[in-house]
């Protein structure tokens, strides 16, 4: 594809008459024009003006070993040639769908050991739904069909993923959602704790749980759905005694717990999933993203022996699935993907190595008259920004904000991503010393420039 020849003008307008972008305000984007993104390298992109950009983000969260990983093309390269596709109905397996599984079984927590196949978060999301509901009316107890999630949550975009996520403006769209799904607050210390320690902030907000369950009554709840670290909501990590005060409050009600690691999964918190950065023993959990690093769509769902076992004695035929589930070559590609990060000792990297640095450089930023406070665990953070840090004042226009700075962040050379007034990141695992220093440059140029815009230097 003759990218330099043709120019990027021709790129814009190409995309401009057809292209229809996810979560984008098209007619903005379409004045202002895409930037296209021709190349890759490791832990960086360029556009088709030649400029470098470093990926704060891994791609959507994604892109664990890097770019330009020539094992994952070789993987998906010799499946495509052995068996390019073929599915996973009419009782038939794969060579790679199988042994994915079985190498999936044996990362996740203990007891996690069935594996159903998807393609995206989003899909994931939609079979645990599915699942679990499933699974209550074979135990003879169908009346069992809510779930509780958490406000600002997201578990994908999906109908499905739409209704247990928490976020307005995507239930405001395409409704109606699905019902018998009820939220509670998030746990979000620094903007909803008030004047509470974080240890009693972390057990209110999970006996808010408890509360609905109440409310709903025990016999009617199916699931509570969660992420360990809320992601695409902000990076909200919650108190030490939130996830086990949840916990407790499952196991006493009989209600099963789905741990979405869309996100965390995959060495991101330092642990092969944040469930075990957290002590979370989830019933169900839900995976993509960095299951493939991003280099080929695939989604999964670890299932506990309680629910697998029902479901397989009970249920008889499980009335779901996609053309795609466990696609051979995806399939390939996450294999060797946790091949990787097992013989390079990725996730132990992040947990003692570069997790730590990024951290403490990240640290480094809280002097900035913007941040008021930063929150990460191994490669993923979140800085909330404030007008006043003492008294602590929000922004009246967190978004307006938070734009201000994600978009000087892309035009100086960084993928800073904005969450409201959030700024968050998430950079491939594979990141260097040297670049966590870059990154955190350019984190506080692009901040610098923002308080600038605001009249704050």
């Amino acid at each position: 594809m003759n990218i330099v020849n043709k120019g990027t003008a021709y790129w814009q307008e190409l995309d401009r008459q057809h292209h229809w972008h996810p979560f984008t305000d098209t007619a903005a984007l379409n004045a202002k024009g895409a930037r296209v993104i021709t190349r890759s390298k490791g832990v960086y992109l360029w556009d088709s003006e030649g400029n470098r950009i470093l990926d704060g983000m891994a791609g959507l969260w994604c892109v664990a070993l890097g770019y330009g990983r020539r094992e994952l093309v070789e993987a998906a390269t010799q499946q495509m040639l052995e068996l390019p596709y073929y599915n996973n109905f009419f009782q038939t397996t794969t060579v790679p769908s199988t042994e994915l599984a079985a190498a999936i079984a044996k990362v996740t927590p203990e007891g996690l050991d069935r594996v159903f196949f998807a393609n995206s978060g989003s899909e994931a999301i939609d079979t645990a739904i599915r699942m679990v509901r499933t699974f209550w009316a074979v135990e003879g107890k169908p009346e069992k069909t809510w779930l509780i999630s958490r406000k600002n949550s997201y578990h994908g975009s999906t109908i499905g993923g739409t209704s247990v996520g928490g976020q307005g403006a995507q239930r405001a769209q395409g409704g109606p959602v699905l019902a018998d799904i009820a939220h509670v607050d998030q746990p979000f210390w620094y903007a909803e704790g008030g004047d509470m320690t974080l240890e009693d902030f972390g057990l209110e907000r999970a006996r808010q749980i408890e509360a609905k369950i109440l409310e709903l009554g025990a016999d009617k709840v199916a699931a509570v759905f969660g992420e360990p670290i809320q992601g695409a909501g902000g990076v909200i990590i919650p108190p030490d005694s939130y996830w086990p005060e949840v916990m407790r409050i499952c196991r006493k009600y009989d209600v099963l717990l789905v741990a979405d690691e869309v996100i965390c999964g995959f060495g991101r918190t330092g642990n092969w999933f944040g469930s075990q950065t957290f002590g979370i023993e989830p019933d169900l959990m839900t995976m993509a993203k960095g299951l493939s690093s991003g280099y080929l769509p695939i989604s999964a769902v670890a299932v506990g022996n309680r629910v697998a076992d029902s479901l397989i004695a009970k249920a008889g035929e499980f009335c779901h699935g996609f053309t795609y589930s466990g696609h051979p070559a995806a399939a390939a590609v996450a294999l060797r993907n946790i091949e990787l990060l097992q013989a390079e000792g990725i996730v132990e990297r992040v947990r003692d190595d570069i997790g730590p640095y990024f951290q403490d450089r990240l640290a480094s930023l809280i002097d900035h008259p913007l941040v008021g406070k930063i929150d990460g665990i191994g490669l993923i953070a979140g800085i909330s920004l404030v007008d006043s840090k003492s008294p602590k004042k929000f922004f009246e226009e967190p978004g307006k904000v938070g734009l201000i700075c994600r978009d000087h962040c892309f035009n100086n050379g960084l993928i800073m991503r904005a969450v409201g007034a959030r700024m968050v990141l998430a950079p491939p695992l594979v990141i260097t010393r040297a670049e966590v220093d870059e990154l955190v440059s350019l984190a506080r140029k692009a901040l610098d420039l923002t308080a600038k815009d605001l009249g704050r230097l």
